[in-house]
């Protein structure tokens, strides 16, 4: 079972911006005929790091859309960042919805659509990859983004949750390892070892070219 980090964030002393995903009229059919009334869906971010989706519905449109985003706000989170892109690559679910997001490299911009490209874009991801693998349905869609947002993680926690080291979940064991080879293989060869006793002959035979022939030793 996944573990989801709680990054819920309060909306006071954030500078909150608001995009109106859509805007629907569903009709009630009742006895005396219809009641129409309409639904917004509504993302809130500071275009930073925080983002928010809320749903509300009433009888007329503005309503609607304050109601969305007073829910919106009571929703937001903290994203999980690596400059513009996002930590890692996931896939978020929601009902017949799936969003698939990939970190990208600066420069390339959102790659995404409709309201998917609203969250990113609000929750201050500047360059990511985006493909929908399920429904079209616009709150399928975003909810489905939220929820893949909501399970990224950092190296932090990664690396907490594992009992490893940043450096290890960052791949810098390997790295270290090759460091230490090398001050070894550069390193003077100690005593016992292979290298000084192939040295040591060497130092014999010069010595004993150099001495004068001892008594009783033919010149």
């Amino acid at each position: 079972m996944a573990i989801t980090q709680d990054r819920s964030v309060s909306q006071s002393g954030l500078d909150l911006q608001e995009r109106v995903v859509e805007i629907n009229r569903v009709a009630k059919v009742v006895k005396g005929g219809r009641r129409f009334s309409f639904t917004a869906l509504v993302v809130v971010g500071d275009e930073r790091e925080v983002v928010g989706v809320g749903y509300g519905k009433a009888n007329e449109v503005p309503l609607a859309i304050q109601k969305g985003v007073e829910r919106a706000k009571k929703d937001l989170f903290r994203v999980p960042k690596h400059g513009s892109t996002i930590t890692h690559q996931t896939t978020g679910v929601f009902g017949a919805g799936r969003v698939f997001l990939k970190p990208a490299s600066p420069g390339t911009g959102v790659i995404a659509g409709g309201g998917v490209r609203a969250v990113l874009e609000l929750a201050g991801i500047h360059d990511i990859l985006s493909k929908s693998l399920g429904t079209q349905n616009p709150i399928n869609l975003v909810k489905a983004t939220v929820a893949g947002l909501r399970g990224l993680r950092t190296p932090d926690e990664v690396a907490k949750l594992r009992g490893l080291t940043i450096n290890q979940v960052l791949g810098l064991t390997d790295r270290q390892a090759e460091g230490a080879t090398e001050t070894i293989d550069g390193a003077a060869p100690t005593e016992g070892s292979e290298s000084a006793e192939t040295a040591r002959p060497a130092e014999t035979e010069t010595v004993a070219e150099g001495a004068p022939a001892a008594e009783g030793t033919p010149a």
